[in-house]
């Protein structure tokens, strides 16, 4: 039996999914993170990837954009949908700009081009895999390219951009700007006093009634259940609260 000082000693090791077709650049893959004391599954087409996330999601994905079976961006639907807190690490040949962007919007963290070198892959990976688990629990996740995303939500703030379900959603700028204000102060309980002065300013003269208004299309563009809110929670008597955990 293991005793309690030597119980906080053992770790979980962390584990990471190599999902690459090439058998020589997935051992090469594999050695490193091995050697690293990582636990290890591979797999070299996408529906086998996609099988064993299922199993048991891993602290990490390495993914290849071309993949028999199923492509890279699908699997990135897939596995955001199944686990939206498990980092995904692209390595691909393509260096076009607009494809990194497109897999980021997808739900990648990380995108490195092939030939790289194993340190810098590892290092990707640990700092992926530190973002996440240093994150408070109820926080908003930020990716390794500044995107903000909570449950199957992504907000960029510089584009003014958000997305649902990898379909993009259009918010008036007000409704961007309150998003905003609720996404830098996850947990917090909002009077709609504070969001006047906030987020529409000491020169608007607007009433507390307009708030409940921008909240409730919120709502209606961003919940899952707009009449049964998870995210954007009304406090009554207080105001609201925005909870990125949906709890």
């Amino acid at each position: 039996m293991i005793g309690n000082t030597e119980t906080e000693r053992v770790k979980t090791m962390d584990s990471v999914l190599i999902i690459e077709d090439s058998r020589a650049m997935q051992k090469a893959i594999q050695r490193i993170f091995v050697a690293e004391s990582f636990d290890v599954q591979a797999a070299a087409d996408g529906i086998s990837g996609l099988n064993l996330f299922r199993e048991k999601p891993p602290t990490a994905v390495i993914l290849d954009l071309k993949l028999p079976g199923m492509s890279g961006r699908d699997l990135c639907r897939e596995f955001k949908g199944i686990s939206p807190n498990v980092p995904i690490i692209v390595v691909s040949a393509n260096s076009d700009i607009d494809d990194k962007v497109l897999l980021l919007e997808l739900g990648a963290d990380d995108y490195v081009t092939k030939p790289f070198s194993p340190k810098e892959l590892l290092a990707r990976v640990r700092r992926a895999i530190r973002r996440i688990q240093e994150a408070p629990s109820n926080a908003v996740q930020v990716t390794a390219r500044g995107l903000h995303r909570f449950a199957d939500i992504t907000v960029n703030f510089e584009s003014m951009e958000v997305t649902k379900n990898n379909g993009k959603v259009q918010l008036t700028a007000q409704e961007f700007r309150t998003l905003k204000y609720f996404i830098e102060h996850p947990g917090k309980v909002i009077s709609r006093d504070e969001l006047l002065n906030e987020v529409w300013g000491y020169t608007n003269y607007p009433s507390t009634r307009t708030v409940d208004n921008h909240v409730l299309r919120l709502r209606h563009k961003l919940e899952p259940d707009p009449a049964n809110p998870k995210y954007f929670l009304t406090l009554h008597g207080s105001g609201y609260k925005f909870s990125p955990s949906g709890t």
